[in-house]
């Protein structure tokens, strides 16, 4: 249960003084729909008041403070024009314009030989001062009131920064006085205020500097909300391992199979992994561990050694991947070496329907099926395994956390492996796998060579089409991928289905196209002629971004690459280089480049380093697009900026580990303000995982 002290702010905004059902949807599309939401929508300026120059020196286009007496009213003639309000301050006049404004409002807001004190954007127009709708109109004796540093946030259209701002104000009129869950010594070293006090200032700036992530305010603010994070992962993790384990130790003999029958050797990193792997499987505790490995390191490779090993201790394992072409993708990879050593391998998608999926929940549930692969068809209700030992997740950032239970839960006592080939930064990976333990795959398998890297203008594109010309006559295969439009799948479709128009004009019938809109069966008879025989150019959008395997492509075209992320240009390129061939990327960007377009580009043509790539991309985008967080699984966070705060990540992980070393179930003072703290940030769900909760 909530504790009580935060209901006043858990309450809809509509509950604020003066906000109405109009203003609190605009309000909730701005900020959320609770109060406390309104206190994490932190001001992204300042606009300074103070100045109060004459109305001849006031700067055009700045904002200034006027003390002005209203001359005389000009209602426009017709309705749709401006209505003018002529003032002056003995010296000079200037032009109050208002456009759709009554003149009856603003005859008593402004009376004629009244002095007013006004605030808003000065301009000059044909030689005249005006200000278009001041924000501040107040008698001389208010205007002590308006004369200062206003915070500015980042708003919704038809949302007046008037409104928003004393919406947030009555907001911080509800601001609860809070136990301290920070560490003492924390806060004194680092000379923060407390939660309370840190909230006020956030909200009230006094210059351009209070806005840095660094100032104490901010960062005390961001401090909290990833303490809240650590805790909360950190209580999930101590509630699955407080969970009986169950030693899976294998006798080898499944594995060496399969390991004497690669055309090469594993790689170190590959070893080392397993042997983590090995260690987690066999200890009494259940196994939660994150396999990170780069586009091509062999992570597929590693997770079926560490299925067979359950397979060799009687039990199942399961592989769960985001998408079809992915699952399809593991089972073609997966099935031929596990069927050498006699192992039976089933997949079960979506897509499986009727007779055909009965019969393979039938093998599933009696045990013959000892390895499965499929999408999130493995985790419905219908689908019972007979023993599931261990379950291993690939891409998890595009599960939640829940659907990794949820096929946890699918045995007894279920060993969990996690795998992405999305390099994740340092400080992501512990905010979103921190419940994890985390081995590296950072070498290529032998034999991959690297990856030509260009940088072309797209007004060069009839060049790029003759090279790809050449290509195809050698005998490549060619990825041509279209621009992201606006996030709207709709409108990528359509460039796809444009660019493959085009281009079948030049190569006839080798010309596909694949993109989210196809339908499975269609997307896979694509894909299969691409990479056995019928297509050599394949057109399409990210659908390819993740898990198509195909050794003749060694050209990828990229068009737009500058409206991509870095990790995604990472993913996309890892679809070429896969075989013993020379492959070459082209970049084609659209001009003129943003500097951070430009980096982007710069760092792909740098480096294959998808660790490296990662760290870049985290600087030059800053929260909330790395990997698509939005989409991802992977936390968003309302005051972290990854980037500014990453020196915070490890303290809030050690904090929070120290705390539940020395009181496990929060129960002591700080612990049950930290209890507070995890309700403040709707961790509801980790407190339930308290023994005393």
């Amino acid at each position: 249960m909530r504790p009580e002290l935060l209901f006043p702010l858990f309450a809809e905004v509509e509950r604020i003084k003066g906000v109405g059902p109009r203003y609190a949807k605009l309000l909730e599309k701005a900020a959320g729909p609770q109060v406390v939401d309104l206190l994490w929508h932190l001001p992204a300026g300042v606009i300074d008041r103070r100045p109060s120059p004459p109305i001849a020196e006031a700067p055009d286009g700045r904002v200034a403070t006027l003390t002005l007496t209203v001359l005389r009213h000009q209602p426009s003639p017709n309705r749709r024009g401006p209505y003018r309000v002529v003032c002056g301050d003995g010296d000079d006049e200037i032009d109050l314009v208002y456009f759709h404004a009554k003149g009856d409002w603003l005859e008593k807001l402004l009376p004629v030989g009244d002095v007013r004190v006004v605030s808003g954007r000065v301009e000059r127009f044909q030689g005249r001062a005006q200000m278009a709708h001041p924000e501040h109109v107040v008698p001389e004796a208010e205007a002590a009131a308006i004369r200062i540093v206003e915070p500015s946030y980042p708003s919704t259209e038809g949302l007046p920064m008037r409104t928003l701002r004393r919406a947030i104000e009555g907001a911080l009129e509800r601001l609860p006085d809070l136990p301290e869950w920070a560490s003492p010594s924390l806060v004194a070293q680092r000379g923060w205020p407390g939660w309370n006090e840190a909230v006020r200032r956030a909200h009230a700036p006094s210059q351009a500097d209070d806005l840095d992530p660094a100032s104490p305010a901010r960062a005390r603010l961001a401090y909290d909300e990833l303490l809240s994070n650590q805790l909360a992962l950190a209580l999930v993790r101590a509630r699955m391992k407080r969970q009986k384990g169950r030693s899976l130790r294998g006798d080898g003999r499944l594995r060496d199979t399969v390991i004497a029958a690669l055309p090469f050797a594993l790689t170190g990193a590959q070893r080392e992994a397993l042997a983590e792997i090995d260690g987690d499987m066999a200890a009494g505790t259940r196994m939660l561990r994150l396999l990170q490995g780069d586009v091509g390191s062999g992570k597929t490779l590693v997770a079926l050694i560490a299925m067979l090993n359950a397979v060799e201790c009687g039990a199942q394992a399961a592989l769960m991947a985001p998408t079809e072409i992915l699952a399809r993708q593991h089972f073609a990879t997966i099935e031929p070496l596990a069927r050498h050593a006699g192992v039976r391998v089933e997949i079960l998608t979506g897509r499986d329907k009727g007779k055909t999926r009965a019969a393979v929940v039938g093998r599933i549930a009696e045990g013959s099926a000892r390895i499965v692969i499929g999408t999130h068809a493995l985790f419905q209700d219908g689908v019972e395994f007979r023993d599931l030992g261990l379950a291993v997740i690939d891409e998890q950032h595009r599960f939640g956390v829940h659907q990794r239970m949820s096929l946890g839960g699918k045995g007894q006592v279920v060993d969990t492996l996690v795998m992405t080939a999305t390099p994740i930064p340092r400080t992501l990976l512990m905010t979103a796998y921190g419940d994890l333990d985390v081995s590296r795959l950072t070498e290529k398998p032998p034999g991959r060579r690297p990856i030509d890297t260009r940088i072309i203008p797209l007004d060069r594109l009839g060049d790029v089409v003759e090279a790809v010309a050449r290509k195809l006559d050698q005998g490549a295969k060619v990825y041509w991928v279209c621009p992201l439009v606006e996030e709207s799948e709709k409108l990528d479709v359509a460039a796809a289905e444009e660019r493959a128009s085009t281009l079948r004009r030049r190569f006839g019938e080798r010309v596909g196209v694949v993109h989210g809109r196809l339908k499975g069966p269609e997307k896979d008879a694509v894909m299969d002629a691409f990479k056995n025989a019928g297509i050599d150019l394949l057109v399409a959008t990210t659908v390819i971004e993740v898990g198509v395997d195909v050794p003749d492509a060694t050209v990828m075209v990229i068009e737009h690459a500058e409206r991509f992320g870095l990790a995604q240009l990472h993913q996309l390129r890892g679809r070429i280089g896969r075989g013993d061939k020379d492959s070459t990327c082209l970049l084609l960007y659209g001009a003129p480049l943003s500097e951070t377009g430009r980096a982007r580009l710069a760092v792909m043509r740098d480096t294959e380093d998808g660790f490296r790539i990662a760290e870049e991309d985290l600087k030059l985008r800053g929260a909330g697009e790395v990997l698509g967080t939005r989409q991802s699984g992977l936390p968003t966070f309302r005051m972290v900026d990854p980037s500014a705060h990453s020196e915070l990540f490890p303290v809030a992980r050690d904090d929070a580990r120290l705390l539940l070393n020395q009181d496990p179930e929060l129960e002591g003072p700080r612990g049950q303000a930290a209890r507070v703290l995890l309700y403040l940030f709707e961790r509801d769900a980790a407190v339930r995982y308290l023994r005393g909760a």
